[in-house]
């Protein structure tokens, strides 16, 4: 019995495998696409509203609601979010290559080339 765990997988669970591995970097990576349009909106609205006089009247959408604040408020809460936002970033990216060394570690030992479409 203890002779199975070390039977070699088949072609097709070495397929459903890479298949996994390949999904799994495209989730990853397609979060990190989005966390970057977010991050470039952020520092789009804090550079437009840094020379503002603090005072201001401005707007923020919270969860669908549109709330009405001062640019004090506002500016420092955003600047909170694009921090929070760079540093899921930097992990997702070190979790993104984690799984490719994984990926390419597993290609080599299973002697699979990944074919292109």
């Amino acid at each position: 019995m203890s002779g199975n765990s070390s039977k070699k997988p088949s072609e097709q669970e070495l397929r459903i495998a890479a298949n996994q591995f390949s999904s799994e970097l495209k989730a990853i990576a397609s979060k990190i696409g989005e966390l970057e349009m977010q991050l470039d909106e952020h520092k789009l609205v804090i550079k437009t509203m840094s020379p503002m006089n603090e005072d201001r009247k401005c707007f923020r959408l919270v969860n669908g609601v549109l709330i009405e604040r001062t640019v004090k408020e506002v500016l420092p809460a955003l600047e909170t979010n694009q921090e929070g936002i760079s540093s899921t970033i930097e992990q997702l990216t070190a979790q993104y290559k984690a799984k490719d060394k994984e990926f390419s570690e597993f290609q080599a030992k299973n002697h699979i080339r990944i074919a292109s479409a």
